[in-house]
């Protein structure tokens, strides 16, 4: 038994929130600042969305390598993310077509929310503390399959 099912399923969970977010974010931004909150809105969810999937994709794929490769690749990945987080806070600061506030609030409920996803996904899973070993009457498994 291998986490790849679990993050597939993280993956999709959070995904889906993130739409519900989307929506539920640019109503709310719409009331508040018109249509330059549904954009702000939807701009944050986006970005919660990214974060989430870079997270999820690099664990899927570093899983097929061996240690040092895996955490270079999620080392690699969270370096990317800080990276693309401070670009687009740079590029978004001052423009006109964005309400900062209600794309900020978008982009924290978005973060707190597919870590909550996250956590429960994993709190629900069943995976054993040992990964990749075979019991007795356990059909024979490739290793790094998917």
């Amino acid at each position: 038994m291998s986490a790849i099912p679990i993050l597939r399923r993280a993956l999709i969970l959070g995904g889906i929130f993130a739409l519900v977010l989307a929506i539920v974010g640019a109503l709310v931004g719409f009331f508040v600042a018109d249509g330059i909150g549904v954009v702000s809105a939807l701009i944050g969810a986006a970005m919660a969305f990214v974060f989430l999937g870079i997270t999820a994709m690099s664990i899927l794929l570093a899983s097929r390598y061996d240690v040092l490769a895996f955490f270079g690749i999620v080392m690699g990945a969270w370096l990317l993310k800080f990276i693309l987080f401070l670009v687009l806070a740079v590029a978004l600061r001052d423009q006109s077509f964005i309400n900062q506030t209600v794309m900020f609030v978008t982009l924290v409920v978005g973060v707190v929310g597919t870590l909550v996803v996250d956590m429960v996904v994993v709190a629900r899973s069943r995976l054993p503390y040992v990964s990749d070993i075979s019991l007795p009457g356990d059909p024979p498994q490739r290793p790094y399959a998917d």
